[in-house]
């Protein structure tokens, strides 16, 4: 399965029409100990560069944005009760939500693993 990421230190991976989303090992190590995610209701609406979740450490609160436009057809519950499997495993079990795509196209614009890691270095 392909990973693209944005500038903001999201990860999009995509089954079929269905994009999971999360921040990067990158950005959970850059915020420190997370304490805290608020994630949005499933069916709620958004487009590429909307704030959809806020994720909080003991260092900072952070916005997390939309890198696609989508329906939130699923939440990461677990978070709730356990925020550190965000620093624990960013790219697999902490994932925030899972949104239904709008527009695959979208995917084009954003970056592959080798491009985002020349970002972040």
């Amino acid at each position: 399965m392909t990973v693209r990421y944005t500038e903001d230190h999201e990860w999009i991976t995509v089954d079929g029409d269905i994009a999971t989303v999360g921040i990067t090992a990158h950005a959970a190590e850059q915020l420190g100990d997370v304490v805290f995610v608020e994630l949005p209701d499933v069916g709620k609406t958004v487009s590429k560069g909307d704030e959809f979740a806020v994720v909080e450490s003991v260092k900072a609160a952070s916005e997390v944005y939309a890198p696609v436009d989508g329906e939130v057809v699923e939440v990461n519950g677990d978070l709730e009760a356990e925020p550190a499997k965000v620093n624990e495993d960013a790219a697999g079990a902490g994932w925030f939500v899972k949104f239904k795509l709008s527009d695959t196209s979208q995917l084009d614009g954003l970056m592959d693993e080798a491009a985002y890691n020349a970002h972040i270095a």
